[in-house]
């Protein structure tokens, strides 16, 4: 291929972005990135050189889009050690690398793609707090107000973000089938199912409405995320925010049914890597392992 230059390149693939419904936030994003990274990499190419901090901001675009894992590596190396980013910042970062190549590649651009040889930082403090099944129940059984309760209720059941609770209207919801319709980042839209319990409490919740928000706020409009928040921290234990019962959730029903696939496509995860975060390993599971095939445990002490 002849023009296998960033600027053709990225000019499409914010294209395809686009034609994916990414927000005009995220596509922003990646091109910042994008446009960092292809800066370094004129500068290596043109000079073999680390490029400045102002270089960074300032040198051409017009780098090669086939670029080795080292030189991936050693962009990340070079902006690392002039600031302290956070590992989920590079991880982003990463993984906005990633999708670009693997775009490239599937167009024919480059003869390899680079990224999966480039390691990724591992992100300390990672296992957030959350509750258990049993403590959500009981969270729920303290909460008298009816549209308090069932917020933290819905997004129990459903795993929804915050943002995503928000947003459904009545119309969304299909009793017959128990699911909601939720529009998820990037204005993707995906099926969550509800159990009936909850559905009853919603039914009760609308009485005969038959469309517009579910959760009314002020002046008629859908609830703000603030609201949200704020009513977490009225009812739930300190630290105990939406996205940690979302959390609780996500860990419920993968400890369940140890389904990774389908805890992914319940929580709107493009990637898988990112579901991951959000599981843990059953103690139970952990002990009946360990008691199993752990030498010292099981016995076998001279094998």
């Amino acid at each position: 291929m002849e023009n296998t230059f960033f600027p053709e390149w990225l000019d499409r693939f914010s294209a395809y972005l686009r034609m994916r419904n990414y927000s005009p936030r995220t596509i922003k994003k990646y091109e910042e990135t994008i446009q960092r990274f292809a800066r370094y990499a004129w500068v290596r190419q043109q000079e073999g050189r680390d490029p400045s901090e102002a270089e960074l901001d300032s040198a051409p675009l017009s780098a090669d889009v086939n670029v080795s894992s080292a030189l991936v590596t050693d962009f990340f190396s070079c902006i690392t050690e002039r600031q302290d980013y956070k590992p989920k910042t590079l991880h982003r970062m990463i993984s906005t690398l990633s999708s670009f190549y693997s775009y490239l590649y599937t167009q024919g651009v480059v003869a390899t793609n680079p990224m999966p040889g480039v390691e990724r930082p591992r992100i300390k403090n990672q296992e957030l707090r959350y509750l258990k099944h049993s403590q959500v129940i009981r969270l729920l059984r303290s909460i008298e107000n009816e549209r308090d309760h069932l917020i933290v209720r819905l997004i129990y059941a459903t795993g929804v973000r915050v943002s995503e609770l928000c947003a459904i209207n009545v119309e969304d919801i299909d009793f017959e089938e128990q699911t909601i319709r939720v529009k998820g980042k990037g204005d993707k839209i995906r099926m969550v199912f509800v159990d009936e319990e909850t559905l009853e409490d919603i039914d009760k919740f609308i009485g005969n409405r038959i469309e517009g928000p579910l959760f009314v706020g002020q002046q008629g409009n859908h609830i703000s995320p603030r609201t949200v928040q704020h009513i977490f921290k009225e009812n739930a234990p300190e630290g105990i925010t939406p996205h940690k019962i979302r959390h609780s959730y996500a860990s419920e029903l993968y400890r369940r049914s140890k389904n990774l696939r389908v805890v992914q496509e319940n929580l709107g995860h493009s990637s898988i890597k990112t579901t991951e975060i959000y599981l843990h390993t059953d103690l139970e599971e952990r002990r009946s392992v360990y008691q199993q095939y752990f030498p010292l445990s099981n016995g076998k002490k001279d094998e």
